[in-house]
């Protein structure tokens, strides 16, 4: 059996659509705290198991000797590493056979702040003494096309990146290479660095977004406080404002870079572009 934990996630949806291109239904299982938002998968045979990160007891029987199965990190910064706690010591018990981790880039090493639960939850896994795999997912398209009405708006994209170069791909990039790992052999206690094919500035995802949308879009470079004091003023809580800024200045330094094309091998195909990825979210406005 295969289950995959945050299933009804922007992620964990491709992820699970794509397993079952590879595997019969009654082979996938579900783990989410609403069931209802996966009765279409229940439907189809998918097994929907009722589980929410931050009650462990939920997660008793969740899974079974043998199980292949994928943690997707919690959204909950600043509560994601007791969360992801109680799913590792549930899976322990039950025994899987392989846990993958939705992790982050360079997780072990990054400077980035948003990272730290990450590298902590990489070393639980490995403490609890069950095979892993690492899936250090680089930044997703969608961290910026999700944004391009308020760039459209004003004509602005605004950051601290400066002329960092970021090695992004789009969710579906990413749960291709979930699915590869889960349902592939020899993936045992490996790390993958995983990102983009083609790294870009923010200063040429605005270009893009100019040249594909006929409206002058500006990338503004900004200090990190003010890039936090901008993100707050748009309503976001100034500790995940500053979050995102620390991040921006990871970017800066080359943190957010990667040209292994380690994420393109294990699917088997190109990454998806920068233009495909802008003109997909034009679309869809």
């Amino acid at each position: 059996m295969i289950v995959v934990t945050g299933a009804t996630g922007k992620l964990g949806r491709f992820v699970v659509e794509g397993l079952l291109k590879k595997v019969p239904a009654n082979q996938v299982a579900v783990a989410v705290r609403d069931p209802e938002k996966a009765k279409d998968w229940a439907a189809r045979g998918v097994q929907v198991r009722k589980v929410d990160y931050s009650q462990p007891e939920t997660l008793a029987g969740a899974f079974g000797k043998g199980d292949g199965v994928l943690l997707i990190s919690a959204n909950e910064v600043g509560k994601r590493f007791p969360q992801h706690s109680a799913v590792i010591e549930a899976a322990k018990k039950a025994g899987v056979k392989l846990l993958a981790y939705t992790s982050a880039p360079y997780a072990d090493t990054s400077g980035i702040k948003l990272v730290g639960e990450h590298k902590a939850t990489e070393e639980a896994i490995k403490a609890s003494g069950l095979p892993y795999a690492f899936l250090r997912n680089g930044w997703y398209f969608e961290n910026y096309t999700d944004n391009l009405a308020p760039a459209l708006e004003y004509g602005v994209v605004q950051g601290s990146a400066k002329d960092g170069r970021v090695s992004a791909a789009s969710r579906k990039d990413y749960a291709d290479a979930a699915v590869e790992v889960l349902t592939g052999t020899g993936h045992e206690n490996q790390v993958y660095e995983l990102a983009g094919d083609t790294a870009f500035t923010l200063t040429e995802y605005a270009a893009e977004v100019s040249r594909q949308s006929g409206k002058k879009v500006a990338y503004v470079d900004l200090p990190v406080p003010e890039y936090s004091a901008a993100l707050v003023k748009v309503g976001l809580p100034q500790v995940y404002a500053d979050i995102l800024a620390d991040a921006d200045a990871g970017l800066a330094k080359g943190e957010l870079y990667n040209d292994s094309h380690t994420l393109s091998r294990l699917i088997g195909r190109s990454t998806t572009k920068l233009a495909d990825a802008v003109g997909a979210a034009l679309k869809a406005r």
